[in-house]
């Protein structure tokens, strides 16, 4: 990793930890610049300014979602459990997007539809070769599967799970979650 890649590095990690915590309004660049050891202007150089480190930062944390929770149609739930994982070692994820609700885009898709379409595409495929409910349309399935993978997430309206919770709840969890995923979207 170069110099500037590290740099970049550094900015995603502080400003993470920043608009995590105190949303988009209230994240200071200044904290930001100083935790990761980069000045200002460096920072507004590679990144435009305060929303689109936002968005750099939001779409870093989805990438590694996305590579620890791989979709795989013929088994939602076990795709379920991997969002459930994921959620777990990405909770500032969770934070990010709440943010980006309360701050910007109260409805509607939070990402690009265009982002979803090959999931869904593998699900309506599911759905033809058997393995998933062919009544329900993808789009409502894939929502579905993330919400009822949220239930633990730093944001449940009920009970927030963390990575230091006991192994045993965690495996309770993740039975409970494929159980309930299966017999939902079964055909």
């Amino acid at each position: 990793m170069d110099k500037g890649q590290a740099s970049r590095r550094r900015l995603l990690d502080a400003a993470t930890v920043e608009f995590a915590a105190h949303g988009i309004a209230g994240a200071r660049v200044d904290r930001i610049s100083a935790e990761a050891r980069v000045s200002k202007a460096q920072m507004y150089a590679y990144y435009g300014g305060k929303e689109e480190l936002f968005d750099a930062v939001l779409a870093d944390q989805v990438a590694g979602v996305l590579d620890a929770a791989p979709l795989t149609a013929e088994d939602l739930p076990g795709y379920a459990v991997r969002l459930y994982d994921a959620y777990l070692a990405y909770p500032q994820l969770v934070r990010l997007a709440t943010w980006a609700r309360l701050e910007r885009s109260s409805a509607g898709h939070l990402f690009s539809a265009e982002a979803e379409e090959p999931k869904l595409q593998a699900i309506a495929d599911a759905q033809r070769s058997g393995h998933i409910d062919p009544a329900l349309p993808a789009a409502d399935v894939h929502s579905m599967v993330i919400s009822m993978a949220m239930t633990w997430s730093p944001t449940s309206l009920t009970y927030a799970a963390t990575a230091a919770d006991p192994d045993s709840d965690h495996d309770r969890r993740r039975t409970s979650l494929a159980t309930a995923v299966s017999r939902a979207f079964s055909p």
